[in-house]
């Protein structure tokens, strides 16, 4: 550990999501960072610092992983009819889900996890609906898959939020799970004692790289008043716990909540009355004017994941009409067809770009570099939807940062304020060197120190995983 870090880069106006040189130290053994102190207080020992060479900006946090999904990505990348869609998907990512155990996936998870560490992102909440083991019986006493991710956060060195996601029925209506869904199911009860211990052992445990929060798949898979009921419990569990959400990705999903209920899915869950800036709606893609609305008065977070919407051609979110409300966007990686924030913040832009046939479209009046206003806003909403203290480099955020090799082509000739330009739309993510996550160094010189062992482990998981 560290005690102070001092930024050789150009520094960055106050309000910016870059370093100023010299201003922030780590203390001994706290990840957070604290404010220098009067020279007058200042200890008769100089603290040891660590001069970094480069240009530093906020880790970026993931606000919505499927892990166990990294060991299929690319792997469907084929038609099997003209017809092909998310549904078609599902069924190979079914049947994936029910081949991964425990060990599989640690193993892939910590890969991914140090993959995410790589490109940017220094937290993650991991949206966990493995709950059983293949037989479909639960764990007698701790579950393994849920131990899993834990350990390979821990390995990885990345902040984790995770959340156990409750999942409970196949379609609206309560109908019963299918077979190949048995794994993810757990009874609200259970659910809900499971995150109370969660919750309990965490605070007796310390430390601030591990939150727990809760998540329901989407409101086809948890019945109304299984969720309300959940819901409820979850805030006097914890006020601010974090809580996420499926909701809107599909058009059928959609029409089958409107032939169910007469309501689309945003306005059945308006209706309950209980978005709050606690709650993350994931995708949102087809939402409408009126219920985009609803969410920014809510002021609850909306989490996107281009890369995998595209993956699954899910559509098109309505991003520009979104922050125009002074809504509240995050991204994540999902699926994991891509594990990049760059990518991810780019083709927002880009989306939004072929939409409206004009170039910068996500500028706001007080930021007119779009890689800066995406890439701040981005952390600051996803630090909120993991409900952790990052997204920011000040005092009391943890220490989770990134240098970008200012040597780098992709940065050549940058001035200050264009850095996260050249981050998200001139490659600059290549130029990601070092990482730092809760006040430590966890990739440096680009390498990290579990790639050895994951390159050996990784490619045996997976030749067992494609054999089956």
């Amino acid at each position: 550990m560290i005690t102070a870090i001092e930024a050789s880069a150009p520094a960055i106006e106050a309000g910016t999501p870059t370093i100023e040189a010299g201003t922030p130290t780590i203390e001994a053994g706290a990840p957070t960072i604290e404010a220098s102190a009067p020279a007058h207080h200042q200890p008769s020992r100089a603290p040891a610092i660590e001069r970094v060479d480069g240009i530093v900006v906020p880790g970026m946090p993931n606000a919505h992983s499927h892990a166990f999904q990294r060991a299929m990505a690319g792997s469907a990348e084929y038609r099997m009819s003209a017809r092909d869609s998310f549904w078609t998907w599902r069924r190979a990512m079914y049947a994936l889900a029910n081949r991964v155990g425990p060990e599989d996936l640690r193993i892939v998870a910590t890969q991914l996890f140090v993959e995410m560490l790589k490109a940017g992102y220094t937290s993650v909440a991991e949206f966990h609906y493995l709950h059983r083991p293949a037989a479909a019986a639960p764990y007698a006493a701790a579950n393994l898959l849920w131990e899993a991710v834990d350990d390979a956060a821990r390995t990885a060195g990345i902040g984790l939020t995770f959340l156990p996601t409750l999942y409970q029925s196949s379609d609206f209506g309560g109908q019963p799970l299918r077979p190949e869904q048995a794994r993810f199911f757990l009874d609200t009860d259970a659910f809900l004692r499971a995150v109370e211990e969660r919750v309990d052992a965490h605070r007796r445990a310390g430390g601030n790289m591990l939150r727990t929060g809760a998540a329901f798949h989407s409101l086809r898979a948890v019945p109304l008043d299984q969720l309300r009921r959940a819901a409820l419990a979850l805030r006097s569990i914890d006020a601010r716990m974090p809580v996420h959400i499926h909701v809107a990705e599909q058009m059928l999903e959609v029409r089958a909540c409107e032939r169910a209920t007469g309501r689309r899915p945003i306005e059945l869950l308006l209706d309950q009355d209980l978005l709050s800036p606690h709650w993350c709606v994931v995708h949102a893609t087809h939402a409408t004017a009126a219920e985009l609305q609803g969410i920014a008065a809510a002021d609850a977070v909306v989490c996107v994941s281009i890369s995998t919407e595209a993956n699954l051609g899910d559509g098109l979110f309505d991003a520009a009409r979104f922050l125009n409300m002074n809504g509240r966007l995050c991204v994540g990686s999902d699926s994991q067809s891509t594990v990049s924030p760059a990518e991810e913040l780019r083709w927002l832009e880009y989306q939004q770009r072929l939409r409206k046939k004009r170039r910068g479209v996500l500028a706001a009046k007080n930021e007119p570099h779009v890689g800066t206003r995406l890439w701040r806003d981005a952390a600051q909403n996803g630090a909120r939807a993991l409900g952790q203290p990052v997204g920011s480099i000040a005092v009391g955020c943890r220490a989770d940062w990134l240098v970008l090799d200012g040597s780098h082509p992709a940065l050549a000739g940058a001035a200050a304020e264009g850095a996260l330009d050249r981050l998200l739309f001139a490659g600059a993510d290549q130029a990601i060197r070092d990482v730092m996550a809760g006040g430590r160094w966890v990739v440096k010189d680009r390498r990290h120190a579990a790639d050895e062992q994951l390159r050996g482990d990784f490619g045996r998981i997976m030749q067992q995983l494609n054999a089956e």
